[in-house]
């Protein structure tokens, strides 16, 4: 089944080209099933890479899902032309009394600040609140895993003394569970930070559930609620070209910044990178959709709670 997306959302004709169906809203209209409601909450600051890079996942499972785009009233946006946020975003305020089946929450440019010291704190701990109560499965990614962690069951960050930089092989702790259906016993993922959770902290709490980690980059998975939240500390959304684009640009602005470990061939950026993750984000991905969201959403959504 397709996504059904906004008319004209600039990833649809960029998704086409890799021959991924996607369906804009007035051609879903003719569809006679309920799809299943997925809001994203996008804090990158490249709008447009982020929202390609989610829907290339999402669109691999065979249920129809029906995509909104939410964002904060409290920040504008730098990178991203003001007619786009218009166009497909919608405040969270007028957004409150919808409920979803599924929910993702990207990271964002501030993990090296306090959180209370971030400007929108007070908003974001709003809708983390509100996704309680009107989502069925949220997954929180990279800086946002970290926010939920520390807002919801008051887990620390800690910061790195050289930035997390590469794709790191990552070991599950309960392969049985869902999640992993159809995983390896190792698999790759992209991280690109400067902080850390620390396993003792996941592991001392009596609500969460050590999922996945790495001897390299740590702790990658945690779950809470039997599945309501995932944080997910890397980024399995991300393209092939994403870290290359990431390292060329810092290295442009400053001369301490070191290769992505694990990502060129022969590590050598001259050539292209080698693509390990893909496979696994795509099962992860499905998987979220089809046993967390879908299996545990009602029928009648307004009984989401």
């Amino acid at each position: 089944m397709p996504l059904r997306l906004p008319d004209r959302l600039p990833a649809i004709e960029l998704l086409k080209q890799e021959n991924i169906f996607v369906m804009d809203a007035t051609r879903a209209h003719a569809q006679d099933i309920r799809p299943l409601r997925i809001v994203i909450l996008n804090l990158m600051p490249l709008k447009i890479t982020t929202e390609t890079d989610l829907i290339r996942l999402l669109s691999n499972t065979p249920l129809q899902l029906d995509i909104s785009f939410m964002k904060l009233k409290s920040h504008t946006p730098k990178n991203t032309p003001i007619e786009h946020m218009m166009m497909f975003y919608r405040d969270f305020e007028s957004m409150r009394d919808d409920k979803y089946d599924g929910m993702i929450i990207t990271g964002a440019p501030v993990e090296q600040l306090d959180f209370e010291q971030v400007s929108y704190w007070d908003e974001i701990t709003q809708i983390f609140s509100w996704a309680r109560t009107h989502v069925t499965s949220t997954l929180y990614i990279c800086w946002a895993a970290q926010a939920g962690l520390y807002y919801y069951y008051g887990i620390p960050k800690y910061p790195l003394e050289k930035k997390m930089f590469g794709i790191f092989p990552q070991y599950t702790i309960n392969p049985r569970l869902p999640i992993f259906r159809g995983f390896d016993d190792v698999f790759m993922m992209p991280h690109s930070r400067h902080t850390e959770l620390h396993r003792e902290d996941i592991l001392n709490h009596p609500d969460l559930s050590l999922l996945a980690e790495s001897p390299d980059s740590g702790v990658s998975m945690v779950m809470a609620r039997k599945g309501r939240e995932f944080f997910i500390t890397g980024h399995l959304e991300y393209a092939p070209n994403t870290l290359d684009n990431e390292y060329r640009r810092d290295k442009d602005i400053r001369d301490d910044v070191e290769l992505p470990r694990n990502y060129y061939r022969n590590n050598n950026p001259a050539e292209s990178p080698l693509v390990s993750w893909r496979a696994h984000a795509n099962l992860l991905y499905n998987n979220w959709i089809n046993y967390y969201v879908y299996q545990e959403t009602p029928y009648d959504i307004s009984q989401i709670g």
